[in-house]
């Protein structure tokens, strides 16, 4: 019985936190609910059309990265459904936590979801961007070393790794906690008692700046070539236009992921700077929601494309 309040009372370590007052526009479960049916109904036309891309390209050079954007809309789909349903039901229960969730179970879920969900588009886009690289700058070795077989041992990498992050809480006892507008839960980001509740948060947010780094980095590197190899109307380089096509949506997904993911990793980091207070809890909500609109935005990347290519 006392493991249990304990357990309870570590979950709900900031309630302190909970005087801070939100605006409706701010909570507004209008607005989340169009945001999850949206995001779904873009998910799954992007699925669709990805899926019937891959098995007309399946035996062609870009049948991995349809595989790889295949898994990232499933992963969006996901992630849109799972993390939007909890949020609807905690806005249903009027976020009264102690009668929603006595035991933290479903925080916990909630906030693993939020870490999965949240990490694994963005290894996913990163892995993308490097499978292009390596396709447009050593394209023989592409088609020779880099097998359907390993691509998809790499898709499942880019789950089982956010997977392990997200579980990690549970194997060193530290419940994800209900965060200050008590619509989500997450790594405690205010009052960590020791130093693994401060390293949590940070690996996340590492793992996913880094992420992020390496997409710039590699469609950098691909963008450039495919321009050297324009201007000098190179004969022997195959496969331009589609190869255009592929990084122009790597191009977009990269710039929506740092637009919607970018703040709330940096404010990860930063939040220990910041002075608790109303204003930084209203700022941590906003970035949090311009997170979740990568989900939203990323099916749109190849719905569009497929109509401009």
């Amino acid at each position: 019985m006392s493991s249990n309040v304990t357990s309870v009372t570590r979950c709900r370590v900031e309630e302190h936190l909970f005087n801070t007052t939100f605006s409706p526009a701010e909570l507004s479960v209008t607005a989340s609910a169009i945001s999850m049916t949206v995001g779904i109904l873009s998910n799954f036309l992007a699925l669709f059309i990805l899926v019937k891309a891959y098995y007309r390209f399946r035996r062609k050079s870009r049948a991995s990265f349809l595989l790889f954007a295949s898994g990232l809309v499933v992963t969006d789909f996901l992630g849109h459904l799972i993390n939007g349903s909890l949020v609807l039901h905690v806005y249903r229960s009027r976020k009264d936590w102690n009668v929603l969730d006595p035991s933290c179970t479903l925080c916990g879920f909630f906030g693993a979801s939020m870490v999965f969900f949240g990490l694994s588009p963005l290894l996913l886009g990163s892995i993308m961007a490097v499978e292009r690289c390596i396709g447009v700058t050593r394209p023989l070795f592409h088609s020779t070393a880099l097998t359907s077989r390993h691509m998809k041992k790499v898709l499942a990498l880019a789950w089982v790794l956010p997977l392990i992050v997200a579980v990690l809480p549970f194997l060193a006892d530290r419940p994800y906690r209900v965060q200050a507008s008590q619509s989500w839960c997450f790594f405690p980001l205010e009052g960590a008692s020791d130093w693994l509740d401060l390293f949590f948060p940070l690996l996340f947010s590492v793992l996913g700046l880094l992420a992020l780094l390496t997409s710039i980095l590699c469609n950098t590197v691909t963008g450039i070539t495919l321009l050297q190899s324009r201007l000098r109307k190179d004969r022997h380089y195959k496969g331009t236009s589609q190869h255009c096509e592929m990084i122009s949506q790597l191009l977009a997904i990269m710039l929506v992921s740092c637009v919607c993911w970018g703040p709330f990793l940096v404010s990860i980091i930063l939040r220990s700077t910041w002075d608790h207070n109303q204003k930084a809890d209203v700022r941590m909500l906003l970035v949090v929601r311009m997170a979740t609109w990568n989900q939203i935005l990323d099916p749109w990347v190849y719905i569009l494309c497929e109509g401009l290519f």
